[in-house]
């Protein structure tokens, strides 16, 4: 992950958080995935379904993309950015994963990862989470 020097104390949390996300989906702890976002939280996706509305649906999402990807879970971020205010933030990166086709035939895969934050009782929770990939010709 991309680290500057010159970082909040809110965007070294954030930084944190993503980290700790991260390595939890690389090491398919499913409670920790969970760990830091809002049960009202809403994701969009690059695979369907397209929108995830709440926690659980969210983490719904996370058993077919451990069915396919490759063993041991490849999930890295690189050119994070965070912008935080008082309460409210965002973070951008992107990401790298490796997952099987239908054909059986490895796809590695580079992605776009936004994350809007609020602050509530002192933490911060993931809000919103869209992940997307550029379109094809």
């Amino acid at each position: 992950m991309t680290q500057h020097n010159s970082r909040s104390k809110d965007e070294t949390e954030i930084l944190a958080l993503i980290e700790r996300w991260a390595q939890a989906v690389r090491n398919e702890d499913r409670a920790t995935i969970r760990e830091a976002h809002d049960a009202d939280m809403l994701m969009f996706d690059v695979p369907p379904p397209f929108l995830s509305r709440g926690l659980d649906a969210y983490m719904a999402t996370w058993e077919p993309f451990f069915s396919m990807a490759e063993k041991p879970v490849a999930f890295h971020f690189h050119d994070v950015e965070i912008t935080a205010g008082e309460d409210v933030a965002f973070a951008t990166a992107v990401g790298n994963c490796v997952y099987f086709d239908p054909k059986g035939q490895r796809q590695p895969l580079q992605f776009r990862l936004t994350m809007g934050l609020r602050k509530i009782d002192g933490r911060w929770r993931v809000m919103h989470e869209h992940h997307s990939v550029p379109a094809e010709d």
